[in-house]
């Protein structure tokens, strides 16, 4: 059926093409039977105008509207007792065969959660049988690749790719992102999450890129450029989505969704910043939050959608709701009497797609009929998702070849990148001289244990089932290079639920270990959503509590009691606060969620073969109660102490050991004073002074020493990855811009204010592993 959907609508398609390029004086009258927009050779705006000429009031409304997939929806259960099922997504009044009529009549605009080239290809075939044949614009939640389509590359999650400090690899992955995307039919991803991380206990830190917003901004807008590559218009090409406007790294309680009071400074300064940079990187799409700030739900924002990013900072795209957002406007938010007050606030406010159910359309055509939403409002929307098509090639080419599907997925150039990112992105935070492991000609035994030692927990949130043969686990790596350095390796299953280990499993591990050389503990959290009843961390899994889940530690404390010494790897996508580790076990691989290769680069990581270079792109604290902890705080924030607790975190940004030692020289200035226009550089000399070679991430920071308002005690201004051989020294520059040195003074004004500023290189922000210099500003510079 869809083999014979291909070549049905590729005919017609192409007979519809080469009448339309044959008739094209006929086009300008818009012939019924040749319509210009259907010409390819003729210019966008002018196909969207001749389309949209077309259109009816509910015609552009129904653009506007995204379903569920149908095999999506056939997973839902018919007899929840909730309208929209928030999960499941099926809908109470609508069948498969009803969505599918809705296609065909060009009632829907876009559809998420299609998983299938095949069920791509029905989707647009139903579409082209509809009056005007758009096509429909399907978007997907390929956070680290497209994860959750059966094939794909797994990258390593989010958080583990900012552990790289390196936004070349971003970029790398966006683009091959996008090329499985789109061999499967997919041509909207909903990533980068730019949510600036500000407490651990929610769940979704994996899928941000940590608590900086230079980095964040930095990685979100490489990621953006990888995925569109420029205007998104080819074949190969997808459309970036930066989620969530805004702030939902800020919860009040860590919970997804809960409520975030926020001032505007700290919007401007710390969430905000992110966006900005994406937008200047041509985004195409952005995404509301599911959380209200300052008493106002994200999607009704307008002076998030409007004030701000349109008219202030440019934003050409169009905003799509999460997921039944705009439904909360009534339900949970309760600021809207129902469904149409709800849609009229949001999409008012300047939301242009509503992601996803039945009633949305319904309350849009009756809102601008009765003369209460402006119908440029919806023309406006339509336009920006009709562009979005003609730009992607989708009128042209709607299918994709069944047959070539299998050529782009995890192919052996993305693999490569799989597992180049997951080494630079493995932090190792502990070591006493234990690792690496050295070649051994006795046999010395490893044993390989832990709930996440031998599954597929290693890919993180956003994954379907991935075939096994794709998959290197941590002990399948640790097994196969093992082995030819000399060691028996093997695995004992101590449970692979973290939610329920058992006293018996714990005593027999222990046994075990007392049989090897070395115990290889692989504990943390599981972010996998197909085991939910599992589930420790992920979206909508938020924690109390920051330490092992569980009964985690007592398995590594019973191992770490028989004398055997303990290798622990953390598989986890949000940060393990668990001191006891730090004080007690020799050696700690941080791998977070490494993907695919993951397995085989701990490994490496372990024997040696590849040195550790990740850097942590958040900060580690010791416990909750030490909340919020992070690195760029106000200089108030300990100027008081715990009486029960250490104000230092666990580990601090920025921090990740090597095999090899670095040594830093004091930062040079090429000037001491800086003037308007006239940038400054910043250089500074790295020597790896150790016996093997490696690459350290350098870190440059600056603190306004005076300021008309506080800030923070240090700031994240720059960042390089350099490889240094054994002995070698190179010097790495920074450059200083009036951009660098600006905030928002205490009448909220962008300036740089003159007075001396504090400028610091070094390997992480902790200050004993910092040196400094001063610059000096002496004229007030307007931004």
């Amino acid at each position: 059926m869809f083999k014979k959907a291909i070549i049905k609508g590729a005919l017609l398609s192409f007979i519809l093409t080469m009448f339309s390029s044959c008739t094209q004086s006929s086009n300008e009258n818009k012939s019924d039977s040749s319509p210009l927009y259907l010409d390819p050779s003729q210019p966008i705006e002018k196909r969207i105008d001749d389309l949209m000429g077309r259109m009816t009031l509910e015609d552009k409304v129904y653009q506007m509207n995204q379903f569920v997939g149908l095999e999506h929806m056939k997973q839902g259960n018919p007899n929840d007792d909730k309208e929209n099922n928030d999960a499941q997504g099926f809908y109470k009044t609508l069948s498969v065969n009803d969505v599918s009529k809705m296609c065909e009549e060009g009632k829907i605009g876009s559809f998420l959660h299609v998983l299938t080239a095949e069920e791509a290809n029905l989707l647009q075939e139903l579409a082209l049988k509809s009056p005007l044949k758009i096509p429909v614009l399907i978007g997907i939640d390929a956070i680290h690749g497209n994860a959750l389509v059966s094939g794909s590359t797994v990258y390593p999650s989010p958080i583990a790719l900012a552990s790289t400090w390196n936004d070349d690899i971003l970029y790398t992955i966006g683009k091959q992102t996008a090329k499985e995307m789109r061999a499967t039919g997919s041509h909207w991803t909903f990533t980068p999450n730019i949510d600036i991380l500000r407490d651990p206990r929610w769940g979704r830190v994996g899928e941000t890129l940590g608590e900086d917003p230079f980095l964040v901004g930095n990685m979100g807008a490489a990621m953006i450029n990888g995925f569109q590559q420029d205007d998104f218009t080819g074949t190969e090409k997808i459309i970036a989505c930066a989620k969530h406007m805004i702030a939902g790294g800020e919860s009040i309680n860590g919970l997804n969704a809960a409520p975030a009071d926020i001032s505007i400074r700290t919007l401007r300064e710390v969430h905000l910043p992110p966006y900005k940079k994406a937008i200047d990187a041509g985004l195409y799409s952005i995404m509301g939050a599911h959380n209200e700030i300052n008493g106002v739900p994200s999607h009704m924002s307008k002076w998030l959608m409007t004030d701000v990013l349109r008219n202030e900072w440019g934003f050409k795209g169009f905003y799509v709701s999460d997921w039944l957002d705009i439904e909360r406007i009534d339900k949970l938010h309760h600021v809207a009497k129902d469904m149409k007050e709800a849609s009229y606030l949001s999409v008012d406010a300047g939301m242009d797609m509503h992601m996803h159910g039945p009633e949305f359309t319904d309350a849009i055509i009756a809102s601008v009929k009765e003369g209460e939403l402006a119908e440029s409002r919806v023309n406006d929307a339509c336009r920006k998702i009709l562009s979005a098509k003609f730009r992607l090639g989708l009128f042209e080419n709607r299918f994709v070849d069944l047959e070539k599907v299998d050529e782009s997925l995890f192919t052996e150039e993305h693999k490569e990148i799989a597992l180049s990112s997951a080494r630079k992105g493995i932090v190792l935070l502990k070591n006493n001289g234990l690792l690496p492991l050295k070649e051994t000609a006795s046999k010395k035994k490893i044993l390989v244990t832990g709930p996440n030692a031998n599954n597929q927990s290693i890919l993180g949130d956003w994954h379907a089932v991935q075939p096994d043969k794709n998959v290197t686990t941590i002990y399948e790596g640790i097994k196969n290079l093992g082995e030819t350095k000399g060691y028996e390796v093997n695995f004992f299953d101590s449970g692979e639920s973290i939610r329920h280990i058992e006293d018996s499993k714990i005593n027999e591990t222990a046994k075990k270990s007392e049989e090897a050389d070395y115990a290889v503990v692989v504990v943390g959290d599981n972010s996998m959503r197909y085991k939910w009843k599992d589930k420790t961390a992920g979206e909508n899994m938020g924690r109390a509590n920051l330490d092992l889940f569980g009964k985690q530690l007592e398995l590594v404390q019973a191992i770490e009691k028989t004398g055997t010494p303990v290798i622990i790897v953390l598989v986890n996508g949000k940060p393990i606060s668990e001191p006891w580790l730090q004080e007690n076990i020799p050696a700690i691989i941080e791998s977070w969620e490494p993907g695919n290769m993951g397995g085989q680069a701990v490994a490496e990581v372990l024997f040696g073969d590849i040195n550790p270079s990740g850097k942590l792109p958040l900060t580690v604290a010791r416990n909750v109660g030490q909340l919020r902890m992070i690195y760029n705080h106000k200089p108030s924030a300990y100027f008081h102490k715990y009486a029960d607790e250490r104000n230092t975190p666990l580990y601090p940004f920025g921090f990740g050991l090597s095999y090899t030692k670095y040594i830093y020289s004091a930062p040079k200035l090429s000037s001491m004073t800086f003037k308007q226009d006239e940038d400054i550089i910043v250089s500074v000399d790295v020597t790896n002074i150790g016996e093997i070679d490696g690459e350290e991430i350098v870190q440059f920071y600056i603190r306004d020493n005076v300021s008309s308002a506080t800030r923070p005690v240090k700031e994240l201004k720059g960042y390089q990855r350099v490889a240094l051989k054994a002995g070698e020294t190179k010097t790495v520059s920074f450059t200083i811009d009036a951009e660098s040195l600006a905030f928002y003074d205490i009448n909220m004004a962008y300036c740089v204010e003159p007075g001396e500023f504090i400028i610091m290189t070094g390997s992480s922000s902790n200050d004993k592993d910092l040196k400094l210099t001063t610059l000096e500003v002496n004229n007030r510079i307007e931004l």
